[in-house]
């Protein structure tokens, strides 16, 4: 890299990382040191619609670029539009995407996704350089780079940095985030909490992206009971397809659990007012870490070196006899029923015990 030189005259930027929510998530600190190299470009984001509340009025904190984290945010569809590729509402949808894109001429566009569908999104976007990884996670998709970058550092955030630099051709360090808080679902908090005589809790999240990433709700059930004990309520976060789970876990839970229901700013108000998070590897745990809050992670399949809470204080329980494979599967992580209720309790009252000393 080129030191103290001076950084490539880059006036407009599209970033491409399109979901999910934790993988988004893990993408900002990168773009917020872009900002940081690059305070009066336009930045663009490619989101699918599902997750564009995450980016809304997301500013940086950092002294040299405070502000809009992103100036435009392109939303698409693609899972909706994977479904019904020949129909004419879906070809004028993406007709409509494409020319918004090229609408912007952005100079250079990174792609943090590293699959086909988020490269060829890139590559219709117009812009002249496309930044990838050499070793992007389906292999096809580096076709459609102009720029191949060797990925380096152990953790995502830090492997999205390494792509990052090579735009901005220099050494770049994360740069944290000011989520914002949206009035109305801070006012919808507060009110729940009030009205379920709420005051310390925990936030407890069952589900995970993969069946194979997910602990027993009985287990969650087991903690809630044992962080009644101690004086905390748990609050059973739920995501779309997870509300059996969330019954369960309440179920057996003898009253110790209350299941939220929440859009994504109600989210970030609830976890903001957390003592802690205690989840899978899923994105409502690299949230709250995002937030700061403390997290008690439990993994199976998925590696914590790579995919652990970043930037907060956590600890992580994994099984040795857990082996790190990305495939979605939808048997159980044997290694996770090795993690007992008393292991996760004690993590959490550790982390609490630090919270309030």
């Amino acid at each position: 890299m080129a030191g103290l030189s001076l950084p490539p005259n880059i006036r407009s930027l599209l970033i491409v990382r399109m979901s999910a929510m934790g993988d988004i998530i893990h993408a900002m600190p990168a773009v917020a040191a872009l900002r940081e190299v690059y305070p009066k470009a336009t930045i663009g984001w490619v989101v699918e619609e599902r997750w564009a509340e995450l980016l809304s009025s997301l500013r940086s904190c950092s002294e040299d670029a405070a502000g809009q984290l992103v100036d435009k945010i392109h939303t698409v569809s693609t899972k909706k539009w994977r479904t019904a590729l020949t129909s004419n509402s879906t070809r004028q949808e993406i007709t409509k995407a494409v020319k918004e894109l090229r609408a912007m001429k952005y100079e250079a566009a990174i792609d943090f996704q590293g699959l086909i569908r988020s490269a060829v999104v890139t590559k219709l976007s117009g812009a002249k350089t496309i930044y990838g990884y050499a070793q992007p996670r389906e292999r096809t998709a580096r076709i459609l780079y102009t720029k191949h970058v060797k990925a380096r550092g152990e953790h995502i955030v830090e492997i999205n940095l390494s792509l990052a630099e090579s735009v901005a051709d220099r050494q770049l360090t994360a740069v944290s985030l000011e989520f914002p808080s949206d009035e109305t679902a801070e006012r919808n908090c507060e009110r729940w909490l009030d009205e379920h005589k709420v005051e310390n809790f925990v936030i407890i999240n069952p589900g995970a992206g993969w069946p194979s990433k997910q602990w027993p709700p009985e287990r969650y059930a087991h903690l809630a009971r044992s962080l009644a004990q101690i004086g905390f309520k748990s609050l059973i976060n739920t995501g779309p397809g997870e509300q059996d789970l969330a019954r369960i876990v309440k179920a057996s839970s003898e009253g110790a659990a209350e299941i939220v229901e929440c859009t994504i700013p109600q989210l970030i108000a609830f976890t903001r007012r957390a003592s802690l998070f205690v989840g899978g590897d899923t994105g409502p745990i690299h949230l709250a870490a995002a937030l700061r809050i403390p997290v008690v992670a439990i993994f199976g399949p998925t590696n914590p070196a790579r995919n652990g809470p970043y930037g907060t204080r956590s600890i992580v329980l994994r099984s040795p006899s857990s082996q790190t494979n990305h495939s979605q599967r939808a048997q159980l992580d044997p290694g996770l029923l090795e993690i007992s209720s008393e292991e996760v309790f004690a993590a959490c009252e550790k982390l609490l015990g630090a919270t309030r000393g």
